[in-house]
């Protein structure tokens, strides 16, 4: 059954802290510790929240609480997003692949929360 790192929501999740991080990068220095630091933040957050789901897999109203964190944590990045773009510190073709990945995190994280039986871990 693997780990959180063979989950495709964490997979994705982790593409898209990669893609944040390269690009924030290149926001002006005033951004450093607002806006840069918090889609760093919220983004990685997702991927934290996935993994701890992972380890309280068997315990279904603890995972799903995880997975909603992670999918709050999601919605952040997005709004992180649109504010970045809205101030011009990356073009429409990179805002519609980041948007793109964040939403499919987001349909990935709701079918996890609505099937949680498919995700859980055998008892050792």
């Amino acid at each position: 059954m693997g780990n959180y790192n063979n989950w495709l929501a964490y997979q994705k999740g982790l593409e898209l802290v990669i893609k944040i991080h390269k690009i924030s990068q290149q926001f002006p220095p005033h951004e450093q510790y607002s806006l840069t630091d918090q889609i760093r933040r919220s983004s990685r957050s997702v991927c934290s929240n996935i993994a701890e789901a992972y380890y309280k897999s068997n315990y279904t109203k603890h995972f799903i609480s995880k997975l909603l964190d992670a999918s709050s944590e999601n919605g952040e990045t997005q709004v992180w997003l649109e504010m970045s773009y809205q101030f011009d510190y990356f073009d429409a073709k990179t805002h519609a692949e980041l948007i793109e990945l964040n939403n499919e995190i987001g349909k990935l994280l709701w079918y996890m929360i609505h099937n949680p039986q498919k995700f859980q871990q055998p008892l050792l």
